[in-house]
């Protein structure tokens, strides 16, 4: 049995190589850190392209879902973003907050920091920043964001509880999260349970959804729903490094399920109202219209 550091370690190393792969190779894998499949392209991310703030330097193939689609941003949040990557995530929450919110990214692999500040200073973006850190011990202080979201990281963590807690932490009252992550139904065979591969693959390191969904509740977060569900299903071509013919049979004939979830909730408390823009606070980059209907 590995140890936390060590689990954290596998992560950090793999990732760093993951960050120089394109995201042709990381879609067709379990998130960048298997072998690419040659039957499937798109095993577990959803498609951002389409979406408002899209970033395609940014968008390196590594998500489970679209949390900001669901995450209910307003203009001038707070925004932090919780395994940032090379930023994607933070260049579309910082689309619907605008230039007068915040977007903070955090991840743990200084390459991945640093293409996010890359892409960031070619998009001129002074209200973005990515800071280096681990996400069970944020760099930031309690009580600042408006809404955390989260692609595909949560279940890269051992401690996974301490990261729901340091999200209620920094959480302002009456703030919310939406994540996407990966969870299980049954129980994943020893071979792909135990594979460092896999567990930066975002499989391994996957816990019950009812587990899930319980360490949130347990921790004082309230209205939690899931706003999107979906079945993760790994090749056989991958399965094959892993699982001989028979125990794949099994496998795919089994009950477990792997699924990318996308969790709401709330930390309790009275959210803090902003005060109305007006049109001269408004800067050249955010639209804006006269009663008449001549817009600048």
């Amino acid at each position: 049995m590995k140890t936390e550091q060590e689990l954290k370690d596998i992560v950090k190393e793999r990732y760093a190589k993951i960050a120089e792969q394109g995201k042709a190779e990381n879609a067709s894998s379990c998130c960048g850190a298997t072998t690419p499949s040659n039957k499937v392209y798109n095993i577990m991310m959803d498609d951002y392209s389409e979406t408002d703030g899209y970033v395609s330097d940014a968008d390196l193939g590594l998500g489970c879902g679209l949390p900001t689609q669901f995450a209910l941003i307003q203009k001038g949040d707070t925004v932090i973003d919780l395994g940032s990557g090379a930023g994607n995530d933070c260049f579309v929450a910082r689309h619907e907050t605008g230039s007068k919110g915040k977007v903070i990214g955090i991840d743990f692999t200084p390459i991945m920091i640093q293409k996010a500040r890359i892409n960031a200073e070619k998009l001129g973006y002074n209200n973005v920043e990515f800071r280096e850190g681990d996400i069970d011990n944020m760099p930031v202080s309690g009580n600042i964001a408006d809404v955390i979201v989260s692609n595909c990281v949560l279940n890269l963590v051992p401690n996974k509880q301490k990261v729901i807690s340091e999200i209620f932490r920094v959480l302002k009252p009456g703030g919310h999260f939406s994540i996407s992550d990966i969870v299980l139904v049954g129980d994943l065979p020893k071979a792909l349970k135990e594979d460092a591969e896999m567990y930066a693959g975002c499989v391994a390191g996957a816990i019950q959804k009812e587990d899930y969904l319980k360490y949130i509740s347990d921790e004082g977060f309230v209205n939690i729903n899931i706003q999107k569900e979906k079945p993760i299903t790994i090749p056989d071509d991958i399965l094959s490094k892993y699982l001989d013919e028979e125990m794949i049979k099994q496998f795919n004939s089994d009950s477990v399920g792997i699924f990318s979830i996308t969790v709401y909730a709330e930390k309790p408390g009275k959210k803090e109202k902003k005060p109305k823009l007006q049109l001269a606070d408004i800067t050249n980059d955010e639209p804006c219209c006269s009663p008449d209907g001549n817009c600048c």
